[in-house]
């Protein structure tokens, strides 16, 4: 028996197959982003575990310099090899810009140091050897050459005009990711430098590790790099992707709803009969409930494959910006991953049973007969909205609570999340009360007409017209936040590099180098800055120096301060603290404070700056009290004021051949800000990608919807003609109320999505990096966003009527009887 009523209700179906289209379209996209961000995420942790392996083997300790400007000499990894350690082994890098704009990072090894770390191999087995050997080539991953469209033997031409290879693609699951891996001495050709980047060590029992950082200089540590430590580094980075991912999921399932709630209605009629036949209730339930598993199986089925094919697309960009960021070498193929899909599963069957559980109640309890009536909709409609309005305003009065008790981050993300139903529950219920009183109130017949038609559709639009809206909130929140870091960032390096040129000397002869620059035409000015990390109960402190010059001065990004802060931090006992320190400890300006070591008790804050770059607490003191604390220790960095048309590269081909300093302890301003928003731009590009992709399947959402809907609605729009409405003023006004809706929805998106931005920067940016910034609003950006989705809701209220629109009214009437 249960199959004649699964054949009868899916045989509605076939009389609206846009209906299915609906059903599959938003259930599929959500399950396709969830699936693509999901996807990623667990890729990138799973690269971590093997970022850690170099050539198979597990090298998780490093040796680096205290200060990143330094090198290792490579007397002292001869020294290492002579105490027996040969699990050690240099690593040299160097990051390279191919001529379409991506970024490889150069990996210089010694094949020969590899063979100790790999004993139960033969000398022949050994193919990294081949890197010694001319034409030195250089080994490639083969997800990396795919990615450049390259093979063995080819050649990967640089932004400056040389080349790097000839390539050899890896067949043996060497090398992964962005890096690619050469000789070393092929390294020093690209770039002639001193010394070593990083010595990286296998396993090795705590007897041998503590003979290892026994014999290490002053100036060098070891750390153990771990998969939990990565993952701690990009928690944010990966959080920021769940959560787009998951608003685009809730904005597919408002889609699903629509549509099941729609098919539901419409089958009332047909459920009435059946009901009136026999059928009972616990029969159609299993009926509705086998349609149901259908349809979450089919789209999740395709939700994974789009979400793979999405996944791949947006892999590169991601592994780029981890790199950039946090040194994480992450692969840039995406294959199946069974936790992905089963947590989309999980995901699509909560979703799916919360989105259809309301309806497919609803239809159950009706009475048999008044299924058969042909309720009025628009009744039906205003009555559930009135009930989502309740619930929307018992959302908001817990996110009003939840914001009163202490911030955290998870608060931060609660606050969001209430808001966003909150407002998603109040807007079909504002804007089929606008229109229903408009429909009453005004004078002129055809405009009270349009607006009731307006008011009456909104019990098939309405759902799509909360998903819009939540796509644009999320899109207007995103625009504000990504233009505020930017701007933030931007203003800030501008202050920050005020210097023409940075010079990072060794102390020896930091000196020299400064008296030789003050002499040279085209400099007017040097500054010296010097750096330590010192431990404290808090934390590493980074203790830098500042000199009293006032173009220092206005390097300085200022937040708070007391009255003539600069002269009481040069002429006093006084310090300044960074932002993320002051948040962390509480400090104010005024406040005194206790330092560890030489720097002793009784420092007065001064002030508190900005200093978005350092992941560490920062303290900032005159040269004159640096030099009673750490005179004769420290790093120190020199900043060149170049005067009025100076030749900067020029100034740095002599300074470098003079002291023979390699480039990288060479900047000019204009490469290090270059460098910085190209690494901005990349990361932000992602969740600007990710949120367009929910404004257009919101937009798709209602499109689809309207489609449906009017078919459904045939009968109305046949009466329309018969009375004399023409085509066109039928498709104008299909158009203007999805115009309207959308106006509607943008004029609560707008303040919506700042004041998520708002909530953003104030809790969980504060709560997790410790800084803030100030929002910058961008009309002109919000216009642009607005008017884009204003005329794809024009065109898709126009499509569905003009298909109507084309037949003549007696044809159009006859198909609807």
């Amino acid at each position: 028996m249960l199959w004649p009523v699964v054949k009868a209700l899916l045989g509605h179906y076939r009389r609206y197959p846009f209906q299915i289209l609906l059903v599959w379209l938003g259930l599929t996209l959500g399950v396709s982003l969830l699936v693509g961000v999901t996807a990623i995420n667990h890729h990138a942790r799973a690269s971590y575990e093997h970022g850690e392996r170099l050539f198979s083997n597990p090298l998780p300790y490093r040796i680096r310099p205290k200060h990143n400007i330094n090198k290792i000499p490579q007397g002292f990894y001869i020294q290492l090899r002579r105490e027996g350690f040969k699990e050690c082994a240099p690593l040299e890098t160097l990051r390279l810009h191919t001529e379409r704009g991506r970024d490889l990072q150069l990996v210089g090894i010694d094949p020969v140091a590899m063979i100790d770390l790999k004993s139960d191999k033969t000398l022949g087995q050994f193919s990294i050897l081949a890197l010694m050997h001319p034409p030195y080539p250089v080994l490639i991953s083969k997800d990396l050459a795919k990615y450049l469209d390259v093979s063995s033997n080819d050649f990967i031409k640089l932004d400056d005009g040389r080349e790097l290879g000839p390539l050899l693609v890896d067949s043996q699951d060497l090398v992964s990711g962005t890096q690619v891996a050469a000789d070393i001495s092929l390294l020093r050709q690209f770039e002639r430098s001193a010394g070593i980047s990083v010595i990286a060590c296998s396993e090795m029992s705590s007897a041998r590790l503590a003979q290892l950082e026994s014999i290490l200089p002053n100036g060098m540590s070891v750390t153990r790099s771990s998969r939990a430590e990565l993952e701690s580094l990009t928690k944010a980075f990966h959080v920021n992707l769940t959560a787009m991912g998951m608003l685009a999921f809730l904005v597919g399932l408002f889609i699903f709803y629509q549509a099941m709630s729609l098919s539901f209605i419409q089958r009332q009629p047909l459920v009435g009969a059946l009901r009136q036949m026999g059928v009972s209730g616990w029969q159609l339930a299993q009926a509705l409930v086998l349609e149901l598993l259908l349809l979450i199986l089919v789209s999740w089925l395709c939700g994974n494959i789009f979400g793979l094919l999405l996944a791949n697309q947006l892999i590169p960009t991601v592994s780029e910006s981890l790199n950039d960021l946090y040194s994480a070498n992450v692969g840039l193929s995406i294959n199946w991953s069974w936790s992905a899909s089963l947590y989309s599963l999980l995901m699509t069957v909560i979703g799916a049973v919360l989105a259809c559980t309301w309806p497919l109640v609803r239809l159950l309890r009706t009475q048999p007969i008044r299924l058969s009536a042909r309720l009025s909709l628009v009744r039906f409609a205003g009555h559930e909205f009135f009930i989502q309005a309740l619930f929307a305003t018992a959302l908001c009065v817990a996110a009003i609570a939840i914001y009163q008790a202490p911030k955290t981050q998870q608060s931060g993300f609660a606050i969001i999340a209430l808001m966003l139903m909150s407002a998603a529950l109040f807007t079909p219920f504002l804007i089929w009360k606008i229109f229903n009183s408009l429909s009453f109130t005004l004078r002129w017949v055809k405009i009270r007409w349009f607006f009731a038609d307006a008011a009456s559709s909104m019990s098939y639009r309405g759902v799509a017209t909360m998903g819009f809206m939540l796509a644009m909130a999320a899109n207007i929140g995103v625009e504000t936040m990504v233009s505020s870091f930017r701007d933030t960032t931007d203003n800030w390096l501008n202050q920050r590099l005020a210097a023409d040129l940075y010079v990072y000397p060794n102390t020896s002869n930091a000196a020299r180098m400064s008296e030789w620059l003050i002499h040279q035409p085209d400099v007017e000015a040097v500054w010296w800055r010097w750096e330590k990390e010192i431990s404290s109960g808090t934390g590493t402190t980074q203790v830098v120096s500042t000199g009293g010059a006032e173009g220092e001065l206005e390097a300085l990004t200022v937040k708070l301060g007391i009255p003539n802060y600069w002269y009481h931090l040069h002429h006093t006992r006084g310090l300044m603290i960074s932002e993320s320190m002051a948040i962390k400890q509480g400090i104010r300006p005024g406040d005194r404070i206790n330092l560890p070591g030489a720097l002793g008790n009784n420092w007065l804050v001064v002030g508190v700056y900005y200093d978005y770059g350092n992941p560490y607490n920062q303290i900032l003191l005159s040269h004159r009290n640096w030099l009673y604390a750490y005179a004769g220790s420290g790093n120190v960095a020199l900043g060149v004021i170049a005067g009025h048309n100076a030749d900067i590269e020029n100034l740095k081909q002599r300074l470098s051949s003079v002291f023979r300093l390699s480039s990288e302890r060479l900047f000019d301003n204009s490469r290090i800000h270059t460098q910085a928003m190209q690494v901005f731009d990349r990361t932000f590009s992602i969740a600007d990608t990710l949120g367009n992709i929910t404004l257009v399947i919101a937009v798709f959402g209602i499109f689809f919807a309207t489609l449906a809907g009017e078919i459904s609605r045939q009968r109305h729009s046949a009466m329309l003609r018969c009375l004399g409405m023409s085509g066109k003023e039928m498709i104008l006004a299909g158009s203007m109320q999805l115009l309207l809706f959308g106006l509607v929805a943008t004029v609560i998106a707008i303040p919506l999505g700042i004041g998520l931005a708002k909530l953003v920067v104030d809790i969980i940016i504060k709560q997790s990096f410790g800084w803030t910034l100030e929002l910058q609003f961008i009309p002109s950006s919000y216009l642009y966003t607005s008017v884009l989705a204003m005329l794809s809701l024009v065109v898709a209220g126009a499509i569905p009527v003009i298909r109507l629109a084309k037949n003549t009214p007696i044809k159009l009437l006859r198909d609807a009887l």
